[in-house]
């Protein structure tokens, strides 16, 4: 990778990083976490209980890269079509007219999307999977670039559905926020409305420049010992020693191209075992399943997983 380039991508990304900590306070890893998703061209699951930023981190993602974006607040009687969109008969045209519901946009803020019915959930499937939605027995693509970033209530929470584990897959990354330091809610306090500071925001990284930065991703290398490492990570989540049911190819596959937009962040053309490292809980914790026994939660087993896989 041209060094020059990718100097510049990487003082871009950070300035993007920075603008967005301005906003969502005292939480920078996982502002990274969130740019290192959509770099990869994946979808992002954040969850936590409500008022922790969860959203205005969204909001504030989509407007830094200049993206055009609509929010979609789920409730249970949310329907498929008020998502797709709806055809309706124009009596002076004498036909029927689609009309694209929200999820014709750059990016879906999908918030609370576990307080809707597992048939509203579905309907993203094929969006979130293939960029397209079929209405009408017609197959209509969604703009590229097309991200989901959707907000999550614990399930513990009245009101809430699981999400289906089809669903989960479709997302890169789940992060969680946690609540904030004294240092940065003494700032919150302090400070005006952060919602409507985010909408303030200039593009930082505007969309022609997120789409080669997401082709700079591509051209990250990945060494065979790093590929050596990587398969021993997910050998270990099929052994059964750590959890019910191991990881897919798929997902090895996300894990790799999030492990690689780390590394482009970090100003490397190459992936370092720490990159894996660090994205591992988030991208994988969400499909996988402790074993009976383990006594802890799925974050909690992938580390001491990653403690007990020798790097190569």
């Amino acid at each position: 990778m041209n060094a020059r380039i990718n100097a510049t991508r990487t003082a871009q990304l950070s300035r993007l990083v920075d603008q967005i900590s301005t906003i969502v306070v005292g939480k920078r890893p996982q502002i990274e976490d969130a740019v290192a998703c959509l770099l990869a061209g994946g979808h992002l699951l954040i969850e936590d209980v409500p008022g922790v930023g969860k959203t205005t981190l969204a909001h504030a993602l989509a407007v830094s890269l200049g993206l055009d974006f609509r929010r979609v607040q789920f409730t249970a009687d949310l329907m498929p079509s008020d998502l797709i969109g709806v055809s309706v008969f124009e009596r002076a045209k004498e036909s029927f007219v689609f009309h694209p519901g929200p999820v014709f946009a750059q990016v879906l803020l999908a918030d609370e999307i576990n307080r809707a019915g597992p048939k509203t959930q579905s309907a993203l499937l094929e969006a979130m999977e293939e960029h397209q939605v079929t209405v009408d027995n017609e197959t209509r693509p969604l703009p590229e670039p097309f991200f989901v970033i959707a907000t999550q209530n614990p399930s513990d929470q009245l009101g809430t559905y699981p999400l289906p584990e089809s669903q989960l897959d479709r997302f890169l990354l789940r992060i969680t926020l946690g609540y904030p330091d004294r240092a940065a809610e003494r700032e919150l306090l302090a400070g005006g409305d952060r919602r409507h500071a985010a909408m303030q925001l200039p593009a930082v990284l505007p969309p022609a420049d997120l789409l080669l930065a997401q082709q700079e991703v591509l051209a990250v290398r990945a060494a065979p010992p790093l590929l050596d490492y990587l398969q021993a990570l997910i050998a270990a989540t099929r052994s059964g020693a750590w959890f019910t049911q191991g990881l897919s190819p798929r997902a090895g596959i996300a894990v790799l191209r999030v492990a690689k937009a780390r590394a482009l962040m970090a100003g490397r053309d190459y992936v370092a075992p720490d990159d894996l490292q660090a994205v591992l809980p988030q991208a994988i914790a969400h499909r996988l399943v402790p074993v009976a026994g383990a006594g802890r939660g799925p974050v909690e087993q992938v580390r001491a997983m990653i403690e007990a896989v020798p790097i190569p």
